[in-house]
């Protein structure tokens, strides 16, 4: 029986590295979150609304030129939060699309968190430098609490920063049966 030679596999050699895949999700959050707000710009009037769930969920059409959920949109101040904002996002965009590169090999919640978190941070920052605000036009109501209008990039903001939230306090599997104590 002719010896046969077996090359060790490795881990990394199996794992396809996935950061395209990954860069593909944020293309897709920021082509929603612009196609939703043209739609928004084309369809309903500025500081209108529609009802989809009344008391509940409507779309509107608001310019917000503050942060997220319109923090410090009533600033004394516009242009100076406008170039901190647009810093901001410069800054976290470079962070995040390093920290992909470090972690995306692998589809996680990690890496999927941070691509949500990319193509959010992309699509507002887009609309900060071309036109000085952003359009948010999803407007929730429970009761009596009214929530501030927000968009699709603040939603997968959010969504990935749960996802990152959700990695960070799930359960690790506990080290190998092989490790000696």
């Amino acid at each position: 029986m002719p010896d046969t030679v077996v090359s060790p596999v490795t881990n990394s050699s199996r794992t396809r590295d996935l950061r395209l895949w990954l860069l593909v999700i944020t293309a897709l959050v920021v082509t929603a979150d612009r196609l939703s707000k043209l739609w928004i710009e084309a369809h309903i009037d500025l500081g209108s609304t529609i009802p989809i769930m009344p008391r509940f969920f409507r779309l509107s059409h608001v310019l917000n030129t503050g942060a997220a959920f319109s923090i410090f949109a009533d600033s004394t101040s516009p242009e100076r939060v406008r170039i901190v904002l647009i810093a901001f996002s410069v800054c976290v965009t470079v962070v995040i699309a390093a920290m992909i590169y470090r972690v995306g090999r692998t589809l996680s919640l990690t890496s999927f968190g941070l691509a949500l978190i990319l193509g959010g941070a992309l699509g507002n920052l887009y609309d900060r430098i071309r036109f000085d605000h952003v359009v948010d036009f999803l407007q929730v109501h429970v009761g009596t609490y009214y929530w501030p209008d927000f968009n699709l990039a603040d939603s997968a903001i959010c969504v990935g920063a749960c996802l990152l939230l959700l990695e960070i306090f799930r359960p690790q599997p506990k080290e190998s049966a092989n490790v000696q104590e």
